[in-house]
């Protein structure tokens, strides 16, 4: 098999955590997955996974081959899609699907600046929160969080987000505030439909993790609904920080288990092919990217203490 290929393989089995998972979104059986990373080891003379029940996890070598291998990967993209259409201006009907509150909050506000800047440039914007099929639906570009579903087209993860368990203060005065993880079973917990738990989270605090019992109480999906239901001290929910900045600066919403991270949010950029790949993507994952990193600049600069001032 070709190296890139092998770094493909890889990549994928990484994002998805397993071997078995990553195999099923290659169209490849699980040992012949197996077959390939050994392939890529082999080749580039280190152990590149740590292999256990739960999934894989990278070793130091990995974790430097998983970042090289995205951009070889990713420029790799781009070259076919700059081949295959060099006089290609950033124009035509593009159509781009994503959730309610990423759309609301983060993409909307990049699309009509990216409108702007591209006046040939025909945007359509779909805000759905169930998993679009980009080939049979006819998207050129679908930003996912999360679950990807079983749906046809290429997908890479080119983001993660910070999430955040949260309640209202009330609702913590009413049913108390937990002060470790096993605490959370006291507590109801609003689900979002594609945020199966199992019974557990998974918590991290300083690198040491903890599964943390999880007694649901609702679950939707529809993201305005679980707000609505949190605001009503009904219980807690999980969300990206981005999503809570302001009600929590506010006191609105309070802070859950703070000192424990919660699982982050992966964030997929997909589309039709890996060959239909161009500018217009291009443009439209940059910029996107570019306004997520300034939000996270920003939330952290307003959570830092105020600077003492010293005669």
């Amino acid at each position: 098999m070709d190296r890139l290929g092998l770094l493909e393989s890889f990549v994928i089995a990484l994002d998805e955590g397993s071997l078995n998972r990553g195999a099923q979104r290659r169209g490849i059986s699980q040992p012949a997955m197996s077959l390939q990373i050994k392939q890529l080891e082999e080749l580039l003379g280190h152990a590149l996974l740590h292999r256990s029940s739960t999934g894989v996890t990278p070793t130091r070598p990995g974790q430097l081959v998983y970042a090289q291998a995205q951009g070889l990967l990713s420029g790799y993209e781009l070259m076919r899609a700059e081949l295959s259409a060099l006089e290609d201006s950033v124009s035509g009907t593009f159509r781009i699907s994503t959730s309610t509150f990423f759309g609301r909050i983060i993409l909307g506000p990049v699309l009509l600046e990216i409108n702007q800047a591209y006046s040939d440039l025909d945007i359509v914007m779909k805000l759905e929160d169930r998993l679009v099929d980009v080939v049979r639906e006819n998207i050129d570009l679908a930003i996912r969080s999360g679950t990807l579903g079983d749906g046809d087209g290429a997908a890479r993860k080119i983001a993660q987000m910070e999430t955040v368990l949260f309640a209202t203060p009330s609702y913590l005065d009413q049913a108390g505030r937990p002060q470790r993880p096993e605490d959370l079973k006291r507590l109801k917990f609003i689900q979002h439909h594609e945020d199966q738990t199992g019974g557990f989270f998974q918590l991290n605090r300083d690198g040491v993790e903890f599964q943390a019992p999880v007694h649901v109480g609702f679950t939707a999906d529809d993201p305005d609904l679980i707000i609505r239901a949190v605001s009503n001290h009904t219980g807690y929910a999980r969300a990206p920080r981005l999503f809570l900045d302001e009600p929590l600066l506010a006191g609105h919403f309070e802070e859950v288990l703070p000192a424990y991270q919660p699982p982050a949010k992966d964030i997929y950029a997909v589309y039709p092919s890996r060959h239909c790949y161009d500018k217009r993507h291009e443009v439209i994952v940059k910029a996107l990217l570019d306004r997520m990193e300034a939000m996270r600049v920003a939330s952290l600069a307003r959570r830092q203490p105020p600077t003492a001032i010293t005669a």
